[in-house]
């Protein structure tokens, strides 16, 4: 396929909110407020702050970089920088990681959409005995899961057939702005519920006394995951980015909106949770049984409010897990696209039929636990082995792969936009790729598995 025939995003804005969307997700929705309330509450977040700047940008501009300049799919993209050289295994390796991780998230999008409906209908209403037994039905019930999971398949299908500008581009600056909406419409509904302020004060009053190691490498797992590094999303919207893209300036702005959003999820679960006396769990329990709970309680006084609540928080969700697995899907659509020669369309079903059988068996498992390897469920494995393993690994040689393989001139002029712009950052990004980022990401790898 000739360069010329590649498509692009229509407007820098359309860069800025489908790159964004690609980055936010479930992650940033209960994953950061867990370890936000597991770590200190403000101090994690100062210090995750910090490690976004030095991880999360850098290896940002890293894949911004490989894709531009490449102009091509993601394992493309890495074997025309790296030639025939072993490094060009990294891009089929972030296509491959990204496909898993299609499979299995698309179960818990699934999840989102059933709960959507759930709130509409009142069913969340319950005791809080009620809500648990709700979730534990339907996860382990043999088709509804597969139900909700193909049919939100289904959407993300008809968006990524529509192609880059007329379906990605378009439903993220739909999306991304009622996100963010639906999101201050909740914090400010929970800011107001009595003893709010305990929430509040806790998501910003930093206490010290809780930081220790583990507080650190909290901060940068997250920072690491909840940017969507190392599955090919961002190289392969990169790879859709026009010529004069102010590659900087983009990945400050998306990290900013990626950390506002994470930040606004905070203010819009800690005061409910405080001011009904409860704990932020962890795991998928905050979400589906924790949090139904948690409104209930706190607008049991207003209980029409504590359902309208509940139900714009499961759309917002929905909305986050769809942003997220447009991205997602797109990373093994042009896969499939270019390296097959076949039309988008035709790769995109590629994708969508294998990885609604993959979604399957995750969800499969939840009903019969003997669907599982080294004793693990399926859906336990691929989330272990994709976030746990895949994508450290990826994010670390592709740091050791621009940091000390790409030619540095090459940097240099996707940097400054071929010596149109200043560049007078270069230098602390050339820096922190070779050595900072690879530590930091070294460090993640070795305590998921208890080594530090």
């Amino acid at each position: 396929m000739k360069q010329t025939e590649r498509a692009n995003f229509g407007s820098r804005l359309g860069i800025v909110l489908a790159t964004a969307g690609s980055a936010v997700g479930l992650g940033n929705v209960w994953r950061f407020p867990t370890m936000t309330g597991e770590h200190g509450g403000a101090a994690f977040i100062l210090i995750y702050v910090v490690c976004v700047l030095l991880l999360g940008v850098p290896c940002m501009l890293n894949e911004f970089i490989i894709g531009r300049r490449a102009q091509a799919n993601t394992a493309r993209a890495y074997e025309r920088l790296a030639g025939n050289t072993p490094w060009r295994f990294i891009g089929y390796f972030g296509v491959f990681t990204g496909f898993l991780i299609t499979g299995y998230y698309v179960v818990v999008a699934g999840w989102c959409m059933q709960y959507t409906f759930t709130s509409l209908t009142g069913q969340l209403d319950g005791s809080p005995e009620a809500v648990a037994g709700y979730f534990e039905e339907f996860s382990s019930n043999p088709w509804k899961p597969i139900v909700t999971m193909l049919a939100f398949m289904l959407i993300t299908h008809v968006v990524i057939v529509r192609g880059v500008e007329k379906g990605i581009e378009r439903a993220s600056k739909l999306m991304m702005p009622l996100l963010f909406i639906l999101l201050i419409v909740i914090a400010v509904a929970a800011c107001l519920l009595p003893d709010a302020s305990r929430g509040i004060s806790f998501l910003f009053s930093p206490d010290f006394s809780k930081v220790d190691s583990s507080t650190l490498l909290g901060a940068l797992g997250q920072a690491f995951y909840s940017l969507s590094l190392g599955m090919g999303c961002l190289c392969t919207y990169a790879s859709y980015f026009s010529r004069d893209t102010h590659l900087t300036k983009s990945a400050v702005q998306i990290v900013s909106i990626d950390t506002l959003i994470a930040i606004l999820a905070g203010l819009m679960i800690f005061p409910a949770v405080f001011s009904v006396g409860g704990k932020v769990d962890a795991g998928a329990s905050l979400v589906f049984i924790t949090l139904p709970n948690v409104f209930n309680q706190a607008f049991s006084a207003m209980p029409l409010v504590g359902h309208v609540i509940a139900l714009l928080f499961y759309a917002l969700l929905s909305m986050a897990a769809l942003t997220s697995l447009i991205s997602l899907h797109e990373v093994s659509t042009a896969f499939f696209h270019e390296e097959l020669n076949i039309s988008r369309q035709r790769g995109a079903t590629i994708v969508t039929v294998l990885c609604s059988i993959i979604g399957v068996f995750c969800s499969l498992s939840f009903y019969n636990s003997d669907i599982s390897l080294f004793g693990l469920t399926l859906f336990d494995l691929f989330d272990f082995v994709t976030g746990q393993v895949f994508l450290p690994v990826g994010g670390f040689l592709t740091c050791l792969f621009v940091g000390w393989y790409v030619p540095k001139k090459i940097l240099h002029e996707e940097f400054t936009n071929q010596g149109t712009l200043r560049g007078r950052f270069f230098s602390a990004y050339l820096f922190c790729v070779r050595f900072v980022c690879p530590l930091c990401i070294l460090l993640i790898f070795l305590n998921q598995f208890g080594v530090i």
